[in-house]
């Protein structure tokens, strides 16, 4: 009995460690402590609330329950209005010089954090 119970109770922790690490996190949290996810992959969920896009590259701030974070887009932006799931890095604004190319930034980016998004679903 306890041969069967320990694979079975592998599969447990190592199921609740994969849904834990796929889960999202709030974007008041990644705000209120950003040094924790300065450069780590994070996913974070969000109505768009304004979005701009010039040749597939884009920014789009995202909020949720009062808070609000940039996203710095490769792959085009939702509409406004749109709910989002979005996983990408946490990058302090001075420090998306990697991207390519000058991008006019909208006066509210100016200092503070921004997602590089890796992909996002919209619905």
């Amino acid at each position: 009995m306890k041969l069967r119970s320990r694979p079975a109770l592998a599969a447990l922790a190592f199921t609740l460690v994969l849904t834990s690490a796929c889960g999202s996190t709030s974007i008041n949290r990644v705000l209120s402590d950003p040094s924790r996810y300065r450069n780590h992959d994070v996913t974070v969920k969000g109505t768009v609330t304004e979005s701009m896009s010039i040749i597939d590259r884009g920014v789009y701030r995202i909020e949720d329950h009062g808070s609000q974070l940039w996203v710095v887009s490769g792959e085009g932006v939702p509409r406004t209005g749109a709910r989002v799931t979005v996983t990408g890095k946490v990058r302090d604004v001075f420090d998306i010089g990697s991207l390519g190319g000058r991008v006019d930034l909208p006066q509210a980016m100016k200092s503070g954090l921004v997602l590089v998004e890796s992909s996002h679903r919209a619905r």
